[in-house]
């Protein structure tokens, strides 16, 4: 139903009145927001959150009172006899109704398990908030690296594009000539070859297109048959290319949603090894009683019972003694504990490397960006001069498809170097927990 509203109010629009196939107009940061607000896995996360908060609200209750009321009606068939010094007492008497009400408050007033409960409640929902943050920013990284995908497909398939028709205009021009008998059938065919390899390429561009924005659909959560517009270039980020520096690792990586994790993990594990050291301490409790009761009654109409008060209040201690259970649970939460350290250890590691390798690719690509932007300019230099030679007879055919191999080869090569700088800047920003929604 979103993706309706949104598809309409943001640039969904028929290509033409015959055509059922409509388009999207789709920037990052739009593709980002519809991927947040389809995607199923968040709307889990966001769930489980609320799930966890109930549970922290039910947790501090127990400290509430507890109040019960009982009612019972009972009919004696047969009272019970005492025998004392050779003499026997009748308990009660046969054939007669006990009625009772009892109102019982509980009230506890030390529990030390309780608390850390409490506690332990609090970072399960601080937990869940992260594992919902973990999986945002496991979708935008995603989405983001498709989009570019998008825009690599989309550029490549654009130089391609241009270099088949150049082919084609170079082939008819040399056709032409053929004809004419100015050039040789050599000639001719080179530039037939270099056409039909061109436009076998823009198929198998066209078609790694089609795959990039279907990958991209998917990840936003789009299932209408629908096109992406996607009105952007790999060049337009060009400026947004720069060398990174790395701080310390604990503070590059503070916001790392794995350590994270680990670190609520770890702060979960030691309150609950509290709850277990608290199940050693005695806890005191208060209990008041009221009751109304009515003894010996030969009828079976509870409104003709005479009916008696009585109250009662106690404060009752309960010492725990001995509980095999406690020590094991006990010995079971230290461990834990330990294994999680050392594998926040080794995760920290982890990503330390992962860092420096994204920021070692980030500094290589952006060295690849402006040679290849360099090459560029000089293989589309090489064209012209390899076209004037062939114009005046004093160049080749084959001077001529090499130089515009290699103009195409260079964009290419110029649009995979930006985009391999892109992919690893979202990786480097997904590893460090940066939050770009």
């Amino acid at each position: 139903m979103f993706i309706a509203a949104a598809v309409f109010a943001s640039g969904m629009n028929a290509q033409d009145a015959n055509s059922p196939l409509a388009t999207m107009d789709v920037t990052l940061h739009r593709a980002i927001e519809i991927a947040l607000a389809e995607n199923p896995t968040i709307k889990v996360a966001e769930k489980e959150i609320e799930i966890k908060k109930v549970a922290d609200q039910e947790a501090w209750q127990n400290l509430l009172p507890d109040v019960s009321v009982n009612l019972s009606l009972q009919h004696t068939l047969l009272a019970a006899e005492m025998k004392l010094n050779g003499m026997t007492f009748k308990m009660g008497r046969d054939g007669v109704n006990t009625a009772a009400g009892v109102a019982t408050l509980n009230l506890p007033l030390f529990a030390p398990a309780v608390y850390q409960a409490m506690k332990l409640t609090k970072e399960d929902v601080k937990l869940a908030q992260e594992k919902s943050r973990s999986s945002k920013l496991d979708l935008v990284n995603q989405v983001t690296k498709a989009y570019y995908q998008v825009l690599l497909a989309q550029d490549s398939y654009n130089v391609i594009e241009q270099s088949y028709k150049i082919s084609k205009e170079n082939y008819d021009v040399v056709n032409a000539k053929f004809g004419q008998g100015r050039v040789s059938e050599y000639d001719k065919i080179s530039a037939e070859v270099q056409m039909r390899g061109l436009n076998s390429s823009l198929v198998s561009a066209k078609a790694g297109l089609s795959n990039a924005k279907l990958q991209l659909k998917v990840l936003m959560g789009v299932t209408a048959n629908v096109d992406l517009n996607v009105n952007d270039k790999l060049q337009n980020y060009e400026n947004d290319l720069k060398l990174v520096e790395l701080e310390s690792a604990d503070r590059e990586l503070a916001n790392n949603t794995a350590l994270r994790q680990l670190d609520l993990n770890e702060r979960m594990l030691a309150r609950s090894l509290k709850m277990q050291r608290a199940n050693f301490v005695p806890t005191l409790a208060f209990q008041l009683t009221g009751q109304y009761q009515s003894l010996y009654n030969d009828t079976w109409n509870i409104l003709d019972y005479a009916w008696s008060p009585s109250a009662s209040m106690s404060f009752v201690v309960t010492i725990p003694i001995f509980k095999a259970s406690n020590f094991t649970k006990l010995k079971t939460s230290k461990l834990q504990i330990a294994q999680l350290q050392d594998t926040r250890v080794n995760t920290q590691r982890q990503l330390s490397m992962a860092v420096k390798v994204y920021k070692d690719n980030m500094a290589s690509s952006m060295a690849q960006v402006n040679s290849n932007r360099e090459a560029v300019v000089q293989a589309d230099k090489a064209v012209s001069i390899a076209s004037k030679r062939y114009e005046v007879g004093r160049g080749t055919i084959l001077e001529l498809n090499q130089s515009e191999v290699s103009l195409t080869q260079a964009q290419l090569t110029y649009n995979q170097s930006i985009y391999e700088y892109l992919t690893n800047k979202a990786d480097f920003e997904y590893t460090l927990g940066r939050e770009n929604f």
